[in-house]
């Protein structure tokens, strides 16, 4: 039987392929993005009050109205942009699904979307299923993987559909600056260009420093779907569930497809997230607890042959490994898994036409006890 792919280029991604890696050969798995710890202890109980209260049936398919209204008051109360609950505020089946059905909702074939390089692997696919095409800007390496705005200025043209920004960046850390907004409302001011900005890992900004999320801007918010996880930010990525925020005929234009997509998320998880948010303090807790994580892992690799590059956010540090070998990062991350036993993940593969900066990615997200042990045998590296 022969069936022309929609995605011919799309294998197994990076991230699958070094997890099994990882398995078969024992290793200190710092490679997915996803913790090794649990939830909230309390969060857990919200979830089993949920199911035994009985909300195990479709939830109403925009969400659940009270998740939907903390999502709305913590988004006003953090960036001073009030979304209707009602209109402007979406559940979704994690930020993947939010991404897929923004870009589904909106890009026709012939459209032209700017990708900011090394990018999460979800993106382009989405793109090339809308029957997009995708206007690949690299971040500027020597400046910490910051954008270059000028060129993402110059990669516009009168098809430009949509911006794909994600910040804090995935796999460098990068994070936003005010001058940053600033500069993308003069580019995007007087364009038909529309924004998607990933922002999963919103709350693990580090030493202090505000988010600066898109919505911060009124400019840029009337433009723009705000993706958020709530998978990221509490340890839960497998309860799959995330929300967006977008203006309302934005808003309408997602619901449109994810209606088809998925309908309803988890019911019982919203009802355990919306009763979990009604007490402050779980956001502002995040940064220090992985802050702390960050500064325990940096530390031993600055005691290994790896050099860790800066990481103001997120839960990812990249390591410089040039002083070890000159192999590809392909093979080096390989190498790691088989011989040393630490998986990670190479960031040339990150990239539309993949090339060696003999960088890779680990992910802190773990006990200590994990960190440590990953730390113990990157040492013999």
């Amino acid at each position: 039987m022969h069936i022309e792919s929609k995605l011919p280029n799309v294998g197994t991604t990076i991230f699958t392929v070094m997890s099994a890696l990882a398995v078969k050969h024992g290793a200190v798995n710092l490679g997915q993005g996803f913790p090794d710890f649990n939830c909230d202890p309390q969060l857990q109980a919200l979830l089993a009050e949920s199911v035994a209260a009985g909300h195990n049936q479709y939830a109403p398919m925009a969400g659940v109205p009270a998740l939907r209204e903390v999502v709305a008051s913590k988004t006003a109360r953090l960036y001073g942009r009030a979304y209707d609950p009602d209109d402007e505020v979406t559940v979704t089946a994690g930020a993947t699904q939010a991404i897929m059905a923004a870009v589904l909702a909106i890009v026709r074939p012939g459209d032209e979307v700017i990708v900011l390089e090394p990018t999460y692997d979800s993106y382009v696919p989405s793109i090339l299923l809308a029957g997009g095409t995708p206007v690949y800007v690299p971040l500027d390496h020597a400046r910490g993987y910051a954008p270059d705005w000028e060129r993402v200025r110059a990669a516009i043209t009168p098809r430009t559909r949509l911006v794909m920004l994600n910040f804090p960046h995935n796999p460098s850390g990068y994070c936003l600056g005010s001058d940053d907004l600033v500069a993308l409302e003069a580019i995007v001011r007087g364009t038909e260009a529309l924004l998607l900005s990933d922002e999963v890992y919103e709350h693990i900004v580090f030493d202090g420093k505000p988010h600066q999320s898109l919505a911060r801007s009124a400019e840029l918010a009337e433009r723009t779907f705000v993706v958020s996880s709530f998978g990221k930010t509490f340890h839960v990525t497998g309860w799959k569930v995330a929300t967006c925020c977008a203006p309302a005929p934005l808003t309408t234009e997602l619901r449109r497809v994810h209606q088809f997509m998925v309908f309803a998320v988890n019911t019982p998880a919203q009802h355990a997230l919306a009763r979990f948010l009604r007490e402050p303090g779980h956001y502002e807790a995040l940064p220090a607890f992985y802050q702390a994580k960050r500064d325990l892992f940096v530390e031993g690799l600055q005691r290994t042959r790896l050099r860790p590059l800066p990481c103001p956010g997120t839960y990812f540090v990249l390591a410089d490994y040039s002083a070890v070998c000159d192999e590809s990062e392909a093979s080096f991350a390989e190498h790691l898994v088989r011989r040393h036993g630490v998986a990670a993940i190479p960031i040339a593969g990150l990239y539309a036409q993949p090339f060696d900066n003999r960088i890779v990615r680990f992910c802190f997200a773990k006990k200590d006890d994990t960190l440590r042990a990953a730390l113990a045998r990157l040492a013999e590296v």
